[in-house]
């Protein structure tokens, strides 16, 4: 009779895996295909913007209108081979102070310092237009107010930067070229952990970073709009950032659609980071990344929670990232919560993790109601990777798991996250979980999921972890488990050739490790 009920659960499960991989199980309104990379990114965007349906309210968005207003840099007396840098910024101005319009650059290779957006200004980089951004700290002072890595401070801002405006955009098939060698890149803050270098007791107003007497600066992100309302950006490349590259700062209602990114090489050249913003929709972006390459954070430990400002409301959806650290990145900054993040239809193609949770002990905050839904991982390493504790070189004795630490202000949480409709064609690990011990990954579900990897699962000090309807390839048989409770395998098809499932157990929190209608019926080592 179990041999006959294993065939059955093999046929179910594989049924609904196909389906998944092909969109052709009708049981579920949610089970389209999943896409494929020719199916995504840049090149597919479409002219309008599709309605959006997420698992939480989201406004409605449309394409910005501008006045008929239009300036040309070429008009104002702007020539290649000069410092363009006050033409377009006077354009800017201008076009803002008459009640807005666009600033073309044309077609051309124009050289620039910091550009500051202003309210209703479309700056419209036309195609073959190159902007190409300066080295010299000087072409981005004086300092202005902004956020690196989750902690206010005054430094350079941003090559593009925008800060108390309302319906602004950069739109064009033209290309943003970031600073070559130079003061920009060799000058910056490299030698520590922000929080010990940027004081948390000391007015922001005071912490000023602009290079002068041989001091370092905190470098400039690509584009960056900060306490911005309406902000549009659509079509454009962007290549060689000093730092992040599009980067909005407690910011309402962002669309960004159709952007390039190409920072391979660059060590913190994160593509899109939506920071303490809410009301975000991201779709049809192709990024190749030197870091992460979707990233959602919410402010830094003490600063963060000063500030308090959660990142909410966020749609990613037809989106490719090409190469990176991570497809799409929660964390590691999450003082003010990351919640209300749905992720569809996205295509993470030789990227090292896909979805990504990372936080530490010192950060707080944490990430609730995170959905993920028909996504393809071709993958250097992890599927699913949890990673709350880090290392030593950035939090010292904290990042050690024992001993468990009091709960406080400053411990995060990862609670409430959905996976469905996955497929993963090549990973290391399906599932890495590493927890925090007083403060478990929790509530973690995955289902109709066709995977192949290494190895299946390894956890610390998770609990409340279901995967359900998936198929399963390894090569691995040995799934880890520490301090992990409440962990349920429901038809899973385990599919390992002539081999057995082993389970290795350990810590006295161990409990209620579960697997039901699956094959194997129960790995060698559960009790």
């Amino acid at each position: 009779m179990m041999k006959y009920l294993k065939f059955w659960i093999l046929v179910l499960v594989t049924s609904v895996c196909w389906g998944v991989v092909n969109g052709q199980n009708s049981t579920d309104s949610l089970a389209k295909p999943v896409p494929k990379a020719a199916d995504v990114g840049a090149g597919r965007l479409p002219a309008t913007i599709a309605p959006v349906k997420a698992p939480f309210p989201m406004p409605v968005f449309t394409i910005p209108a501008f006045p008929a207003l239009t300036i040309n840099i070429a008009d104002k007396g702007a020539r290649e081979g000069t410092m363009v840098t006050k033409v377009i910024q006077s354009a800017i101005d201008e076009v803002s102070r008459k009640k807005g319009g666009t600033v073309i650059i044309p077609r051309g290779i124009w050289k620039t310092g910091r550009i500051s957006l202003k309210s209703n200004v479309n700056l419209h980089i036309s195609e073959g237009a190159e902007l190409h951004f300066s080295a010299e700290i000087e072409d981005y002072l004086p300092a202005v107010f902004t956020r690196n890595e989750g902690v206010e401070l005054m430094s350079l801002g941003a090559l593009i930067y925008a800060n108390g405006q309302e319906n602004i955009a950069v739109t064009g098939k033209g290309k943003l070229v970031g600073p070559p060698d130079g003061p920009v890149r060799k000058q910056y803050m490299n030698v520590n952990v922000i929080e010990k270098v940027v004081p948390a007791d000391k007015p922001v107003h005071e912490r000023v970073y602009e290079g002068k007497d041989g001091g370092f600066i905190f470098p400039p992100m690509f584009i960056s709009p900060i306490n911005c309302k309406k902000v549009y950006i659509e079509g454009i490349t962007l290549e060689n950032t000093p730092f992040w590259n599009v980067v909005p700062v407690y910011c309402d209602h962002v669309i960004i659609r159709g952007i390039t990114v190409r920072s391979v090489g660059i060590p913190r050249g994160d593509g899109i980071d939506i920071e303490s913003s809410r009301n975000v929709l991201i779709e049809y972006c192709t990024l190749s990344c030197g870091d992460d390459c979707f990233t959602i954070k919410a402010g830094r430990g003490d600063d963060g929670i000063r500030v308090n400002k959660p990142t909410e409301n966020v749609v990613i959806r037809y989106c490719l990232a090409r190469e990176g650290h991570g497809g799409i990145t929660c964390g590691s900054e999450t003082a003010g919560m990351i919640r209300n993040v749905y992720v569809y239809d996205c295509v993470f193609d030789d990227t090292d993790t896909g979805l990504r949770f990372k936080t530490r002990r010192s950060r707080a905050g944490g990430g609730d109601n995170l959905t993920y839904e028909r996504i393809r991982m071709i993958l250097r390493g992890d599927a699913v990777k949890f990673d709350m504790l880090g290392s030593r070189q950035y939090v010292g004795e904290l990042a050690d798991r024992l001993p468990a630490r009091p709960v406080d202000k400053l411990t995060p949480a990862y609670r409430n996250i959905t996976a469905r409709f996955i497929v993963v064609e090549k990973a290391r690990t399906f599932i890495d979980i590493t927890g925090i011990p007083e403060s478990p990954a929790a509530n973690l579900l995955i289902e109709n999921a066709y995977v192949n990897a290494k190895t299946a699962f390894k956890a610390s000090d998770a609990e409340h972890i279901t995967i359900r309807a998936a198929s399963i390839t390894v090569t691995d048989t040995l799934m880890r488990a520490l301090d992990v409770r409440d962990v349920l395998f429901e038809k899973v098809y385990f599919n390992i050739p002539g081999r057995k499932l082993v389970m290795d157990v350990q810590g006295e929190n161990s409990k209620n490790i579960r697997f039901t209608e699956c094959v194997p019926d129960k790995p060698e080592g559960l009790d």
